[in-house]
């Protein structure tokens, strides 16, 4: 479920992150859902318990997760308005990512090409027939 690169020079908590924000986007993990818990994680992954709580508790911060004492940690029903802000400032960051990219000497089609890919991921590799 989780492929960690020890090598990576991205920390494992935030690979960590990303994979759970992956699976939680693609409702692997439902509203609501209990995560699997810091100590069974870490046996799995074997990393230690600290890197599994950090990684949660920066989820908790970006409010994909909340947690319940002594139950665990549960994913969270996203709602309309958090929504809506994640997607100003996801477009807010877009721009600036895509004026850097033109800078760079990227094309606008090789842009629109990359923005199919993401779509397609999104889908599932579905068509649009």
């Amino acid at each position: 479920m989780f492929d960690l690169d020890i090598r990576s020079r991205k920390p494992i908590y935030e690979q960590l992150v990303d994979k759970l924000k992956e699976l939680i986007i693609h409702e692997v993990f439902k509203a609501d859902e209990k995560l699997p818990s810091v100590r069974l994680l870490a046996k799995e992954l074997t990393i230690n318990p600290n890197t599994i709580q950090k990684a949660y508790r920066e989820l908790e911060h970006q409010n994909y997760i909340y947690s319940i004492p002594g139950k665990g940690s549960f994913v969270t029903a996203q709602s309309e308005l958090l929504n809506n802000e994640k997607v100003k400032k996801m477009k807010e960051d877009l721009v600036k990512l895509i004026a850097e990219a033109m800078y760079l000497g990227m094309g606008k089609e090789e842009i629109l090409s990359l923005i199919s890919q993401a779509e397609q991921t999104v889908k599932g590799g579905e068509s649009d027939d």
